[in-house]
């Protein structure tokens, strides 16, 4: 399984993020292989992120290139580059 943590600075307010990201729900549990994503709010104001879980790099190198994923900085008006992280996941302590 691989971990995948995106970090990103929006300029919308908290309440904006919540309801994007529960408008765009349906579309990212359509996602093949995506088995988990949770969304996050930092401690800084304004950055805010996604955990992803993914069963193979294979499944979130295909969601990388599609449309949904390119959609992101702009649903959520991010106004860096956000900070992406991949993992590999050793081991998990509950199923």
């Amino acid at each position: 399984m691989i971990l995948q943590f995106v970090k990103l600075k929006s300029k919308l307010p908290e309440e904006d993020i919540l309801n994007k990201a529960k408008e765009r729900k349906s579309e990212f549990e359509a996602i093949p292989g995506l088995l988990q994503k949770y969304y996050v709010k930092m401690n800084e104001e304004g950055n805010y992120g996604g955990l992803y879980v993914w069963d193979s790099k294979e499944s979130l190198m295909a969601f990388k290139e599609s449309g949904l994923a390119k959609s992101i900085p702009q649903a959520y008006e991010v106004v860096e580059a956000p900070n992406v992280d991949i993992m590999n996941i050793m081991f998990q302590l509950r199923n």
